[in-house]
């Protein structure tokens, strides 16, 4: 569910390439766990968290969108600074729960797990055992994506210079900024 790079992959990628692989791998997990809140609202049937988050997909797009709107505006703008391994750990919480918050404003994902559990056959008749296995599996696979991405991108922290991490900054923000506008044209 994590594989294709969205807005949350290119935010890891940008935090992995200008603050270091533990800021990426934070970033990953928020979306892990987020990933997990939505596979245990699918696999268990929580109808009535299901129905509120349906009722409310135009809120809930509208501020998430916005929110995308501002996190691509503030990163494109973004002035970079050489990269450097932070020995300063504050602000992981706020990155953290900033990224469990934008991907739970993507009501689509709660949808899109229902619809892989039901194409998998895993509908009413999974008992809580095999519906805690799968959610778990779902959670590790998502982090380690996330891993494999932040890994990716370390990779080539090392080549960019202030000149290629500012592109980065750029790239990443319009592309931010994109999913904003789709999020919230997705009401029309």
């Amino acid at each position: 569910m994590a594989v294709p790079v969205g807005p949350i992959g290119i935010m890891c990628i940008r935090k992995t390439l200008t603050e270091g692989r533990l800021r990426g791998l934070i970033i990953g997990f928020g979306a892990a766990t987020a990933d997990l809140f939505y596979g245990c609202v699918a696999a268990f049937g929580l109808t009535v968290i299901s129905d509120t988050l349906n009722n409310q997909q135009i809120w809930i797009r509208l501020f998430g969108g916005a929110l995308l709107l501002f996190l691509g505006i503030k990163t494109f703008l973004a002035q970079p600074s050489a990269p450097k391994r932070l020995t300063d750990n504050s602000g992981m919480l706020r990155s953290y729960l900033t990224t469990v918050i934008l991907t739970l404003t993507n009501p689509l994902t709660i949808f899109a797990f229902i619809a892989v559990f039901a194409a998998l056959g895993l509908g009413k008749g999974l008992d809580y055992f095999s519906a805690s296995l799968l959610v778990t599996g779902v959670f590790i696979g998502s982090s380690l994506w996330f891993l494999i991405l932040s890994s990716g991108a370390l990779f080539f922290r090392a080549k960019l210079d202030l000149f290629g991490l500012k592109w980065v900054n750029r790239i990443a923000g319009v592309l931010i900024i994109i999913s904003g506008i789709i999020a919230i044209l997705s009401l029309v």
